[in-house]
């Protein structure tokens, strides 16, 4: 670089920290100040000789980490210090004792926090993502600090992505998607949680990405114009009653429309609430209530409200915090739109979460107000023995489920994930209780243990001494708390046959010439369809796996691979009467081919998503069952890349003419005479299309028909797709994938 450009780098570097001071959330102390000071002079030091990929000095990288810190989460000096240092150890010679000497104690931790997360062991047989889930979660024990520093680096790699190869951007985009933009929503993280999806789905679907943004930039001035519209009617009203507030439309995010489109199966125009507006007041923390029930008086005085939508998060928070009300109306032109309302304080603490509560506990710390936040994510901890995979699949469930609020018999409210049950509401008044169940009454009835608890229900729980749990009780919970509790009981007699299992297999597996190691553990686990490792010891150790299936297996593990990837079979025509549902396609063309050689390998099409040519698919190699197929918008796609990105394989359609493939068809309209027949003609007048059945349906005026078609690929399919949607009546049109 030359002197001029190293100088204006110099200049902005300098630019950017003078901005850190200045977006700081906190008040920053003369000794914070010194401490962020000290931090950036050591980081640039540092990093002074490394580039990231896109060529600009590394620097930027941990000051943008810690802007992130400063203003979106809103944590305080030793934060925005570790996050100034949170690439040092990994990257530098310099060590975790040199922090703690040049700055503190809680600095050093919380550096080593971040860098224990980034070191995990390159092993390719094991499931790296998962594990490395595993162990930022665990960090959590340490302090809370470390995941939402870790969050803000995530955010900034997401945003800077566009220099990495695209396998690499899938990679990391997919684990954005599974665990961090989850665990930010956890945490009431909303601004950093909604920023995430939508890198993580710019990543992952970038077509249909790119579409969405397009449609949204299209509809802009008519969206703003009706947002202008309702504002100006509220604004009257509001100013009548001498309410103090600012009004601000908020646009629906990318990765909610798409999930919307997808989970109602709807077009971007039909997906209703793309419309919204918020309207934060100010208050004492005395009128709060009775203000934002004056303004919902004033909003469904003017517009007509949806009563099933609305939600009253200002009587019964969130379990993350969040207050608000939220009001579905019916606006101008009969659209609905949806009235978020929250006061100064609700608004901060709906942005910054954690943050922003301490701040309003009088006298609280920094410090103090962690211990908030560790209680809320710990119950996935207290158990780190199910193998990693499982255990951030549980951990997920438990971070997005919606809530429902129930009460004790003392009329305490509880809040649970929705679909839990009277057993799990047991576990969560105490893990005694839970374990001593005998029976549960809910609104003085009494009702079986996996009873479905609805918000508003009243559970009062019978205990006896003599009550053990039993395996069936796992069936009876949905909670990570409760399945944990009734696991560790059961555990504890088949951890000893387990252990006794484990040195058997060790010897029986010698004999087979096999070492007992993580890999052949997982390989095992999957062969005889289990869940964990504790799982095959005990079954080895009550002699429910005998000899011949160890050995078959043993026969496999030197067969499978070698058949997969070494002889590349041709595969043989297929025949005309072959079963159509064989996901095996056989044929004298290479449909697919895998990886950057385009290697022509066996493959089958998974039936989850069901794949037909023309589609954007990946390969997945499986343990038992070789390579399989996907769409790459499978609904496993991103649990798989993300868990088991060194197993995901690029695959591309190369020739499909001389193949047929089977897909399904969902049509609903209005019943108009003559509509049958008009559909019959359209789809066989469609060149290279044939019909395997079709049943169709009327019920009180509406049309439902299910077409299943041959075609030979994805284009065919579209344009047979779009004819039938211009049929007279014709409302919806949809492809079904068989689940």
């Amino acid at each position: 670089m030359t002197e001029i450009d190293l100088e204006k780098e110099n200049k902005a570097i300098a630019q950017e920290y003078k901005e850190l001071l200045r977006i700081s959330y906190q008040t920053l102390t003369p000794e914070g100040k010194k401490l962020i000071r000290k931090a950036f002079d050591v980081s640039v030091d540092a990093h002074k000789d490394q580039r990231r990929k896109s060529g600009e000095a590394y620097i930027f990288h941990p000051i943008a980490v810690a802007k992130i810190v400063a203003s979106e989460i809103g944590l305080g000096a030793t934060s925005i210090a570790a996050a100034l240092l949170h690439d040092v150890v990994e990257d530098t010679l310099m060590t975790v004792p040199d922090i703690e000497r040049l700055f503190n104690p809680k600095v050093a931790q919380l550096v080593e926090g971040l860098t224990k997360i980034s070191l995990v062991q390159k092993d390719l047989n094991a499931s790296l993502q998962a594990e490395n889930f595993r162990k930022m979660i665990l960090t959590l024990n340490d302090d809370v600090r470390v995941i939402l520093i870790k969050l803000a680096d995530r955010l900034h790699n997401m945003q800077t992505m566009e220099s990495m190869q695209e396998d690499k951007q899938t990679k990391i985009a997919s684990e954005t998607l599974y665990i961090y933009a989850p665990l930010a929503h956890r945490l009431g993280l909303y601004n950093i949680k909604t920023k995430l999806e939508d890198l993580g789905l710019k990543y992952t679907e970038p077509a249909v990405y790119n579409d969405i943004v397009s449609k949204i930039k299209e509809t802009k001035e008519e969206q703003d114009a009706y947002i202008a519209d309702i504002t100006a009617v509220l604004k009257t009203a509001l100013d009548e009653e001498g309410v103090e507030y600012i009004i601000k439309g908020r646009p629906k995010s990318i990765y909610s429309i798409r999930r919307k489109m997808k989970a109602q199966n709807v077009s971007f125009d039909e997906v209703y609430d793309k419309f919204a507006l918020r309207i934060v007041y100010k208050s004492n923390p005395h009128d709060e209530k009775f203000i934002a029930w004056k303004i919902y008086s004033i909003v469904t005085d003017h517009y007509r409200p949806s009563p099933s939508r609305l939600r009253d998060w200002i009587s019964s928070p969130k379990s993350t915090g969040y207050e608000a009300l939220h009001i579905t109306v019916m606006g101008p032109k009969g659209r609905w739109v949806e009235v978020q309302v929250r006061s100064e304080r609700m608004d901060e603490i709906a942005e910054k979460g954690y943050a922003a509560h301490y701040k309003y506990k009088n006298g609280a710390t920094e410090e103090s107000g962690l211990d908030v936040w560790l209680n809320l994510l710990k119950e996935a901890l207290e158990s780190s023995e199910t193998n990693a995979v499982d255990f951030v699949e549980d951990f997920k469930m438990n971070l997005y489920s919606k809530e429902i609020f129930v009460f004790t018999p003392k009329g305490e409210i509880k809040s649970l994930p929705k679909g839990a049950t009277s057993l799990d509401f047991a576990f969560s008044i105490h893990s005694e209780i839970g374990i001593r169940t005998r029976g549960t009454r809910v609104n003085g009835k009494l009702v079986p243990l996996n009873f479905e608890l609805k918000s508003g229900d009243q559970i009062e729980v019978i205990t006896s001494q003599h009550q053990k749990p039993t395996s069936n009780w796992l069936d009876y919970v949905t909670t990570s708390r409760a399945k944990t509790k009734i696991k560790n009981v059961l555990n504890e007699n088949t951890k000893k046959i387990g252990e006794e299992g484990k040195e058997l297999l060790t010897r029986k597996l010698k004999h087979l010439k096999i070492t007992l190691n993580e890999s052949v553990v997982n390989e095992l686990v999957n062969f005889f369809k289990l869940k964990t490792s504790l799982d095959l010891f005990y079954r080895v150790g009550i002699g429910a796996i005998e000899n011949q299936q160890l050995k078959d297996y043993a026969a496999q593990k030197s067969n499978t691979f070698i058949n997969f990837f070494k002889n590349k079979m041709k595969r043989s025509p297929s025949t005309a009467d072959e079963d159509i549902h064989k996901p095996i396609i056989s044929s004298n063309y290479d449909l697919l081919v895998f990886g950057k050689e385009h290697d022509k390998l066996d493959y089958k099409l998974s039936p989850c998503c069901n794949p037909i040519p023309g589609d954007d698919v990946f390969g997945f190699v499986t343990i038992n069952e070789g390579i399989k197929v996907h769409k790459k918008d499978c609904p496993n796609a991103i649990g798989m890349q993300s868990n088991y990105a060194y197993r995901i394989m690029t695959a591309k359609w190369i020739d499909s003419s001389q193949e047929e493939f089977k897909a399904i068809i969902n049509i609903t309209g209005m019943d108009v005479l003559g509509l049958t027949n008009q559909l019959t003609k359209v789809i066989s007048n469609n060149m290279h299309v044939n019909i395997q059945s079709i049943s169709l349906s009327t019920d009180a005026g509406i049309f439902h028909g299910q077409v299943a078609v041959i075609v030979q690929n994805n284009t065919i399919l579209k344009k047979m797709i779009n004819n039938i949607k211009k049929i007279d009546g014709i409302d919806k049109v949809t492809r079904v994938y068989k689940t």
